[in-house]
């Protein structure tokens, strides 16, 4: 069964105010927009595609070492791993790091994030699985546990390799990820400086460009790579709200700077929170079968915030679905139906409904006058009915 209602209040008062919002149009090759907050993809460009993330996929690596520093007794930000003739020779950004150097592992996280150390993370593999190569068998395996489904690693760094891929959006879900599981280690990401040892004082600096603008910006990894052009891995929070965003194939480390400024604004300025819906909140009322009522109220369980592009109109159409007439006896919180909201230009949005209240099974009477109408009914056609 469907029903079709239209939710108004309290979105009239809210919204006939706002102009239209413009579709966002990207210079990037591929580009995915989460707000986490709300659990909502405002953007997809190619982001299932999997493409060269150059240092972006130090972000698994990442993952990987707070996963070990969480659950590993013998790994912890003190820890000291030593850097093999490997690590000092990788090319790349690097934090300068010479065989036999004994970095902590809270030196390492910072050689990653901060100067994209490709020496660093060499450091990190061997120091958690032995070589780079079984590390990044372990990559594999848990990039397919943690949902990561266009992904594909070769080595700790991002260094260039024609097997080593990831998509826009799988850098979105691992960037979430390291935001929701790891808070702790997380606050590493907006350090603006470091160096290790007193070298390279000259790469000291974040290649993040969106830190010090002032727009919520803390994170999380830059790359770029010839074939790869120049990405970034970014989130922001404005106003209690957080995106995580993924951007790649720019051509130039301005045009990365000016179009990832640009996609944080309009995430943020053309979608709004509302609340839309109340707990308790009545919608219909549907049949109900052998009861002791012939309806049951259904309401919304819990409050609901939508996040609504500025373009929305002055009113959402939903649609109740359900299954019915309900067979009683109906216990008040149980869900019997399901309204799906339908967003411009974001997914729809399913909510469940709940019995208001109990219903008891019907007494003899009740179930007498049931059996005459359906006897009558069969008899003498659907119009039939006994008062």
């Amino acid at each position: 069964m469907r029903l079709i209602v239209r939710l108004i209040a309290p979105f009239l008062a809210l919204l006939v105010a706002w102009p239209a919002m413009a579709a966002f149009e990207t210079r990037a090759g591929a580009a995915w927009v989460y707000d986490l907050t709300n659990d909502a993809v405002l953007l997809s460009k190619n982001a299932q595609v999997p493409l060269p993330p150059a240092s972006m996929s130090k972000l698994m690596t990442l993952n990987m070492l707070f996963e070990a520093l969480r659950e590993s007794p013998t790994v912890t930000l003190e820890t000291q791993f030593n850097v093999s003739q490997r690590a000092q020779d990788m090319g790349g950004s690097t934090m300068m790091l010479q065989r036999g150097d004994r970095p902590t592992v809270e030196d390492l996280i910072k050689g990653v994030i901060v100067q994209s150390g490709n020496d660093a993370t060499v450091a990190i593999a061997e120091g958690l699985a032995g070589t780079e190569a079984a590390f990044a068998r372990l990559m594999n395996e848990r990039a397919r546990a943690i949902g990561l489904k266009n992904s594909n690693f070769t080595n700790a760094s991002g260094w260039p390799d024609p097997e080593h891929r990831m998509s826009a959006e799988d850098l979105g879900v691992l960037s979430a990820r390291l935001i929701r599981e790891f808070p702790e280690y997380y606050v590493y990401f907006s350090q603006s400086e470091y160096y290790y040892a007193e070298r390279s004082p000259a790469n000291r600096f974040n290649r993040n460009p969106l830190l010090s603008l002032g727009i919520g910006a803390d994170g999380l990894k830059t790359g770029h790579t010839d074939e790869a052009g120049f990405g970034l891995a970014g989130s922001a929070v404005q106003g209690g709200r957080r995106i995580v965003f993924i951007i790649t194939g720019l051509d130039s480390a301005d045009a990365r700077a000016e179009e990832a400024e640009r996609l944080v604004n309009w995430a943020m300025r053309q979608f709004v929170e509302r609340k839309a819906i109340r707990a308790g909140q009545r919608f219909a009322e549907i049949p109900v079968h052998m009861g002791s009522a012939d309806s049951v109220p259904i309401v919304a369980a819990e409050d609901l915030t939508l996040l609504l592009p500025l373009s929305a109109a002055n009113s959402l159409d939903a649609e109740i679905i359900y299954s019915g007439p309900v067979s009683a006896p109906i216990t008040a919180g149980t869900e019997l139906a399901r309204m799906v909201i339908s967003v411009p230009d974001l997914p729809d949005v399913t909510v469940p409904l709940v019995a208001e209240n109990d219903v008891a099974e019907g007494g003899i009477l009740v179930r007498l006058r049931i059996a005459a109408n359906q006897l009558l009914q069969r008899m003498f056609g659907a119009n039939a009915a006994t008062p």
